[in-house]
């Protein structure tokens, strides 16, 4: 069937979207807002968007009734933020920072979660996070009045010991961090432990 996208509502193209482009990787983003408070919430428009330098794209979305929410306008004001990656372990946790509570309210607190100091950048990381990038913004495409795409520049990984299999060589246990990822419809999610393996073509590039 062929759905043309602009002649449909804008939930429903929302809902194609979400349901086929799986599964999603997690940035559970904390920022720092102007008044002080911590911020943390969950983003599934995600992913990283090159090495050289490395550069990750966080799409965020306007709330029609409030406007920016305090991740968004955090990251907009200061241009810091850090993405924490998701594992199973801590998906109550992350799923309670999606909380609709007010800028004065630090959504780490309400989950039950403990701050760990960045180094490059104000924004703190999520200590029991077994990956948390620090970032700084690069940019900001506006590709619609009710969203943006944040480009940012990746300054520094925090990733758990334990997986951490060859520091010099930057090779990681990935099965071991069992990370979640986004599924379709509300509250659906994947995880990371049923894998296979593809030699690529000689050559090959891309994927």
């Amino acid at each position: 069937m062929l759905f043309e996208f602009d002649k449909i509502a804008s939930e429903v193209g929302y809902k194609l979207l979400t349901s086929t482009i799986t599964p999603r990787p997690i940035a559970w983003i904390s920022t720092l807002g102007v008044n002080g408070v911590v911020n943390a919430a969950p983003f599934s428009f995600f992913n990283a968007m090159g090495h050289t330098p490395p550069t990750v794209a966080v799409g965020l979305v306007r709330d029609g009734m409030r406007g920016w929410k305090d991740t968004a306008r955090n990251i907009l004001d200061t241009g810091e933020f850090v993405v924490n990656l998701v594992s199973e372990p801590l998906a109550e946790a992350m799923n309670a920072t999606s909380a609709g509570v007010g800028a004065e309210v630090s959504e780490l607190g309400v989950a039950g979660l403990e701050a760990a100091a960045s180094v490059h950048v104000r924004p703190p990381r999520i200590a029991a996070a077994p990956v948390a990038f620090e970032c700084v913004m690069l940019s900001s495409v506006v590709t619609g009045p009710m969203q943006t795409i944040v480009i940012g520049r990746v300054v520094a990984a925090h990733i758990a010991d334990a997986v951490v299999l060859d520091a010099e060589r930057g090779h990681i246990d990935t099965p071991a961090l069992g990370l979640i990822a986004r599924m379709h419809g509300a509250g659906w999610y994947a995880r990371s432990s049923d894998l296979f393996q593809l030699g690529r073509p000689k050559g090959g590039s891309g994927v």
